[in-house]
């Protein structure tokens, strides 16, 4: 049994040259694979390929992927201060105080001036952005890989639990079949005091007639064919369970056709123990399928 679950949470962290690195990555139910990011600005250029990482590793669900970089001290530019147009502010400000007896100036109120103090971008060589987005798309591995990990961890449950219910529902097929109203005898018999009853009620009735219709209506009540789809659903669900990839989809299907099955069983039923036994049916494969729709 190999499957995963659509929902799950990682985070990796790395290094780079001093620039730190941290992705946190998680997944929920989802009909495709869809994929939200979040980057710092400046590294919009690596968007195509995360979203192409992302869909190449998974099959189904909703992704989000969160990428935090911090650049290192020694790699943080210096301010640069325009000291002639700061001299030029600091005189004048003297002479107004001189002149006008206003507050002497601040260091801090003057640098916050524009166009005093100005801290420029700092410039990376094709090289440093080549080694640094290597680095990042390794974080995102392994973090794609510890995503992975959570998913088949609670795919692991699933597929007990999904073990579980199909187990179930062949105990209760099995039940159903082996009902003593489904023996031919108490068949003979219970058709035999319908027709008793109602040429009691109506002498006038055709006695051969009626034994014929109630002798179809006996066949079209039969539920071997649906016993027999149920089995093989099931010998096909196990296959599935043991099988690796995504089957989520399939186990699905697989669902609905337990589904119509029960129900068709329900319908057809003249029994009162049998149509309890296909309403008990129907209860475990609805629990089923609820837990199918969390698979990959």
């Amino acid at each position: 049994m190999n499957l995963q679950s659509m929902t799950g949470f990682a985070r990796s962290v790395a290094e780079s040259d001093g620039t730190s690195i941290a992705w946190e990555v998680k997944s929920v139910n989802g009909k495709s694979v869809e994929v939200r990011l979040r980057l710092p600005p400046g590294f919009d250029r690596l968007e195509t390929v995360v979203r192409q990482t992302v869909q190449k590793r998974f099959a189904r669900g909703n992704f989000q992927a969160t990428l935090t970089v911090g650049r290192a001290a020694a790699k943080q530019v210096l301010p640069v201060v325009n000291e002639a147009f700061l001299k030029d502010l600091a005189g004048l400000a003297k002479r107004l105080q001189e002149q006008y007896g206003i507050e002497p100036a601040t260091a801090d109120g003057l640098l916050s001036l524009r166009g005093v103090l100005d801290i420029p971008e700092a410039v990376e060589t094709e090289e440093e952005r080549a080694v640094l987005d290597a680095a990042i798309l390794t974080a995102l591995d392994a973090a794609l890989n510890g995503l992975e990990q959570a998913r088949r961890g609670e795919g692991a449950a699933l597929g007990a639990l999904l073990a579980g219910h199909i187990d179930a529902i062949e105990a209760l097929t099995l039940k159903a079949e082996a009902d003593p109203s489904r023996e031919p005898a108490a068949i003979r018999e219970r058709i035999a005091e319908q027709v008793r009853l109602l040429m009691d009620a109506a002498a006038n009735l055709d006695a051969a007639r009626l034994h014929q219709e109630a002798a179809f209506l006996a066949t079209k009540a039969d539920i071997r064919e649906e016993i027999d789809r149920l089995k093989t659903h099931v010998a096909s669900g196990r296959a599935l369970l043991s099988g690796d990839g995504a089957v989520g989809r399939k186990l699905d299907f697989l669902a609905q056709e337990f589904n119509r099955e029960s129900n068709t069983l329900c319908s057809k039923s003249n029994a009162a123990a049998v149509t309890a036994i296909g309403l008990e049916l129907k209860t475990v494969v609805d629990q089923f399928r609820e837990q199918v729709q969390n698979l990959e």
